[in-house]
């Protein structure tokens, strides 16, 4: 049986190892389980929150990246073997494994690519009702970050443009092995009820990315590139700066650009 020692952190991977099991159950129960019959868990390693989601009345796979992970995995969690996907989440096709059955996400992530994550999920939203993760804490904070705050930027809109943002507790670097530099933090998104927007989805994309771009400027000088009308830019939305603006306003922003006639 493979044990514990075989697997080593790797840097290349941006692994931490969750150590504090009340941590991994924490994470575990916050999910509801409600309206959908699979769970993935991005970037297991050795299954610290993995057997807490075993215990429940879900369906549990797992990707993982890591070959020796992946030997542990199978060789000490049996009834787990046939759903470990050795794939990587960011390039994997995941209508292989769900079709088009609804699951949620959960996961200590890897730093590295933690907002990508994020962005992944937003394209597979109509497939993911709930999402619950560990982050960096200054990530997870501006996932959930509202207008007006300093860390509001791009990640904040785009998520809570479809899911409900709640930050739930954060995690010190002494429970993982090796410790981070940083402190990590928890979050859940609850997807909202209507997460189709009423604007074009790809421009609201082009618009959010584009402003935060140029935080410091007002929405006049930041998205000069749309090629605007002049009647438009007369608006006085246009002489806000990005963080001002909430997701409403932003989506009615995408509406005024989306009918603007030059």
């Amino acid at each position: 049986m493979a044990n514990q020692h075989q697997v080593r952190a790797k840097k290349h991977l941006g692994q931490h190892f969750l150590t504090d099991e009340s941590i991994a159950q924490d994470i575990a129960n916050s999910l509801s389980l409600n309206g959908y019959k699979h769970v993935l868990e991005i970037g297991p390693g050795m299954g610290v929150l993995t057997k807490y989601l075993l215990k429940k009345d879900v369906t549990t796979h797992v990707i993982e990246i890591d070959t020796e992970s992946v030997a542990y995995l199978k060789a000490n969690y049996l009834n787990l073997a046939d759903r470990v996907i050795e794939q990587d989440f960011l390039k994997y096709n995941l209508n292989h494994v769900f079709k088009d059955e609804p699951y949620a996400i959960i996961g200590n992530f890897p730093y590295n690519i933690s907002s990508q994550i994020v962005f992944k999920t937003l394209e597979l939203r109509h497939q993911i009702p709930e999402f619950s993760g560990m982050f960096q804490k200054e990530v997870a904070l501006r996932i959930c970050s509202k207008e007006g705050s300093k860390v509001y930027g791009i990640l904040s809109v785009l998520t809570q443009a479809f899911y409900n943002a709640e930050y739930l507790f954060t995690v010190p670097p002494t429970v993982f092995n090796p410790p981070p530099k940083v402190d990590s933090g928890v979050l859940l998104l609850t997807r909202k009820e209507n997460y189709s927007l009423p604007c074009d989805e790809k421009l609201f994309f082009r618009v959010v990315k584009t402003a935060f771009q140029q935080r410091r400027k007002t929405l006049r000088n930041s998205l000069k590139t749309f090629n605007l009308s002049d009647n438009l830019k007369a608006n006085t939305i246009f002489g806000q700066r990005p963080e001002q603006l909430n997701v409403s306003q932003f989506i009615e922003l995408t509406s005024l650009i989306e009918n603007d006639t030059n």
